[in-house]
């Protein structure tokens, strides 16, 4: 469908309710909506083929009085975007739930009625999603009168309300904290025997406050700092998010050259990344000479980044403007020969992964979703590649040097977690591909960063798409008054593709469980997005931006 056709249906639709509007490039199709209507809009949206990506809530009573939110879809056959917005009153923050219709949504309606104090009438699930289950009612941190440093007052501790249990099953909980699992969440498995019948989630317990701190506490420059350290794996991925919205919402166009840089090191982090996967997925389920082999081909990766950018992670190369170092042709050379020789032992790994019975007997049919339903949570990256959803940001919407190179987007129909696997293992070779492409059409020359203003204008709206390892993170930005975000919406791909898990778990046995969760690359930290608990004395307290920084710098013990 072309944005014209999609403008016309619902013209037709909704009259006068609707004003439309392009947004900050071609790309971009603002919809602003009455609150009556804004439902049936999104409906509309997803029947007529958009995917669902993210809501974006937002304070907006200091200068509209009023809150504001947006439900953004992507039209990725046709290479565009929507961004459905509405407004409620400061009093009656209340909106229809899009949820039961469009599961995907469901925990940005969540989110938004803990940190926002939103209502999202119907919502099939109106549990709390991301505070404590203590946190005194009234508070809602994203809400601008609640400092980001906020200790909360006492409250009596209240168990959180688990789903029903299916008849019949027994509860097995697993986590905070478990063998399976690298990060805290908790999951309670209801099984009957060994099968699993139902799953209930419960995550966000290191939610970091990002962007409140980044829309309270610092200028648009400080923030890349902040959002490489959103993932241990992506953090090329999410400050290159960052600086694509900052660089829309300004109308700031950067040099050729730095955005061939930033591809570049966007395919290294995947290699990096894709790598790691494949090391944690074979001992999940038991195999370590995979885990052992796999790290080890990584390894060069991590030297060749180290060079590149002075770190093995956190690489501090992306900024707004562009990137901070270049690649010289020394660099290029030695780029080229590390990607040569694991190429070739990645194509030995390949080969003996992919013809082992063992792994294809705890892979194939494990973790099975079919393509409707995987379109239904909005999956992506290789969680939905394997199961034939065709569709990558970089091809898709293309972003930094991405239009001028040549790769397949490997997809399997599979539908299980054999799909992911095989995915992960093709995208290596892409991106090997891609990486050399960039390296040849580079411009020999030209600028590495471009001059942004000092203070740029209020109130503009950026929209920024990469394809992480894990599928796609979105970045959101409304810039503000006093030259910092007014508004940073991340969404990370985890974020989406947690909320599919339990479908993936049902019906599968209870062994599969850590290989099933783990198929998706989890990162729960990227989800959650510092509070300090003393067990001994039984306290708590959260720590001042002064002293965080103190105690980076090694000037003080805490």
């Amino acid at each position: 469908m072309t944005k014209d056709s999609l403008i016309r249906t619902l013209r037709d639709g909704f009259g006068p309710a609707l004003t439309v509007s392009e947004g900050a490039t071609p790309k971009r199709l603002v919809l602003d909506i009455d609150r009556t209507a804004f439902r049936a809009a999104a409906l509309k949206l997803r029947a007529a083929g958009g995917r669902y990506m993210v809501g974006v809530g937002s304070d907006e009573r200091d200068r509209r009085g009023a809150f504001g939110m947006i439900h953004l879809f992507a039209f990725d056959k046709d290479g565009f975007t929507v961004a459905l917005r509405t407004s409620a009153p400061a009093e009656t923050p209340e909106f229809d739930s899009i949820a039961p219709e469009i599961p995907a949504a469901g925990w940005t309606e969540r989110e938004y009625m803990d940190l926002l104090g939103f209502t999202f009438k119907g919502n099939p699930k109106p549990k709390k999603l991301i505070l404590a289950d203590d946190w005194p009612a009234g508070i809602h941190p994203l809400r601008k009168e609640v400092p980001y440093n906020l200790v909360p007052p006492s409250a009596e501790d209240v168990a959180y309300e688990l789903d029903e249990a299916p008849e019949g099953t027994t509860t097995v909980p697993i986590g905070p904290f478990h063998p399976s699992l690298h990060e805290p969440a908790h999951f309670a498995v209801y099984v009957d025997g060994e099968t699993i019948k139902g799953c209930d989630y419960r995550g966000f317990m290191t939610h970091r406050g990002i962007e409140k701190l980044c829309q309270t506490q610092v200028s648009y420059n400080e923030v890349p700092f902040v959002a490489e350290r959103i993932c241990g794996i992506c953090g090329s991925v999410h400050a290159a998010a960052y600086s694509q919205s900052v660089e829309e919402a300004a109308g700031i166009k950067i040099a050729r050259r730095a955005e061939f840089i930033r591809t570049i090191m966007l395919e290294i982090e995947r290699l990096h990344s894709h790598l790691l996967w494949l090391g944690v997925a074979g001992h999940l389920i038991g195999y370590d000479t995979i885990f052992m082999q796999s790290w080890r081909v990584r390894e060069p990766i991590m030297w060749l980044s180290e060079r590149l950018t002075g770190n093995r992670k956190t690489y501090g190369m992306i900024v707004i403007g562009g990137v901070r170092r270049d690649i010289t042709p020394a660099l290029r050379e030695d780029i080229l020969g590390v990607l040569k020789k694991v190429e070739t032992e990645v194509g030995g790994l390949k080969d003996a992964v992919l013809k082992d019975t063992s792994i294809h007997r705890r892979t194939k049919g494990v973790g099975f979703i079919p393509r409707e339903e995987a379109e239904a949570w909005s999956l992506l990256g290789p969680v939905a590649r394997g199961r034939g959803v065709d569709i990558d940001v970089r091809r898709d919407h293309p972003y930094a040097a991405y239009d001028e190179l040549s790769f397949d987007v490997p997809v399997m129909d599979s539908g299980d977690v054999w799909g992911t696997l095989v995915v992960r293992l093709l995208e290596i070779f892409e991106s090997i591909k891609i990486v050399r492409q960039a390296l040849d059409k580079m411009p020999s020359d030209g600028p590495l960063l471009t001059e942004v203003a000092d203070v740029l204008p209020a109130y503009r709206h950026g929209l920024s798409m990469v394809e992480a390892p894990r599928g796609e993170s979105v970045h959101y930005l409304i810039t503000g008054p006093e030259n910092r975000p007014e508004r940073w919406r991340v969404r990370a791909p985890t974020y989406t593709n947690l909320q599919g898990v339990p479908r993936m778990l049902l019906d599968n046995q209870l062994a599969d469980f850590p290989i099933i969760v783990g198929s998706i690359d989890p990162c729960f930290s990227c989800t959650d997005r510092v509070l300090v608990v003393d067990g001994r004395a039984r306290s708590r307290r959260v720590f001042a931006r002064s002293e965080i920084e103190a105690l980076g710098r090694g000037r003080r013990k805490p």
